[in-house]
């Protein structure tokens, strides 16, 4: 899969920085994301990364610099100067977020079906026939029985929460989903089932993403473009296959001769 470069970026990410009292979160961090393309943010825990997700998806606030969206109607728009109103809009029409803990992203209590069906209830459909079709539709799609939709995900496994709350973010058909280590805790087989499943979605969607990881075999599956970060800064940024085949930045060349080789 090719994803496309245009002219301006999908999102556009400049000098975004954070600080929790004397620590520092994140500094100066700055890329573009083009439509199309997974991106993914990894390093080691207490590295930022997931400070960064949270941020540049609008779900806390950086302390300087600027997170610009290419809107479907109005180009290029800075996100953090968007009312609340337009950024709970953009979280569930053009954007999607898979917790790595997915009771976070579900109403746990309620259907299956309901848990898809909210986020359409949310534009206005208000049709049951055609939200419980779009429902069964989405569930088969993310290889979950149509069967349990009226079942609540406090009764799935882990991984079928984890397929439920992705085909809760994909149904309105977002242009861009941020996933927070969304593999993190699950048995391996699970994981591989996942990560397919994930890597299908993405291309046959042309989805953009962005996906904080610590895991860099879910990196070289999935992304085709890698940022490293290192206590808040990014050390090395390239195409996913050259940053782990041939690593420039100590801390990088560290990283993946701790994980990558026996």
């Amino acid at each position: 899969m090719t994803f496309i470069i245009s002219h301006p970026p999908l999102l556009q990410v400049r000098g975004v920085s954070k600080r929790y009292g004397d620590r520092v979160a994140l500094q100066d961090v700055s890329f573009d994301l083009w439509p199309g393309e997974v991106l993914a943010v990894v390093g080691e825990s207490g590295s930022g990364k997931s400070t960064l997700l949270n941020a540049i998806a609008a779900r806390s606030q950086p302390d300087a610099g600027s997170v610009q969206f290419l809107t479907r109607h109005a180009g290029l728009q800075e996100v953090f100067a968007m009312t609340e109103a337009q950024q709970r809009l953009l979280a569930r029409t053009d954007w999607g977020f898979v917790h790595q803990n997915a009771a976070d992203g579900l109403r746990m209590d309620v259907s299956a079906g309901a848990n898809v069906g909210e986020r359409l209830m949310g534009l206005g459909e208000r049709n049951y026939g055609r939200l419980r079709a779009t429902a069964v539709e989405w569930l088969a799609r993310v290889e979950i029985e149509p069967a349990r939709i009226d079942d609540a995900p406090r009764t799935f496994s882990g991984g079928m929460r984890q397929r439920l709350q992705i085909a809760r973010n994909l149904v309105t058909q977002p242009r861009l989903i941020f996933m927070d280590e969304p593999t993190s805790g699950l048995d391996v087989s699970v994981q591989a089932r996942l990560l397919d499943l994930l890597r299908q979605l993405t291309r046959k969607m042309q989805l953009a993403a962005v996906i904080v990881t610590h895991d860099l075999a879910v990196a070289r599956l999935l992304a085709h473009r890698m940022i490293v970060m290192q206590r808040g800064k990014v050390v090395e940024v390239g195409l996913t296959d050259q940053v782990l085949d041939d690593p420039q930045h100590p801390y990088t060349q560290l990283l993946v001769s701790s994980v990558l080789q026996p």
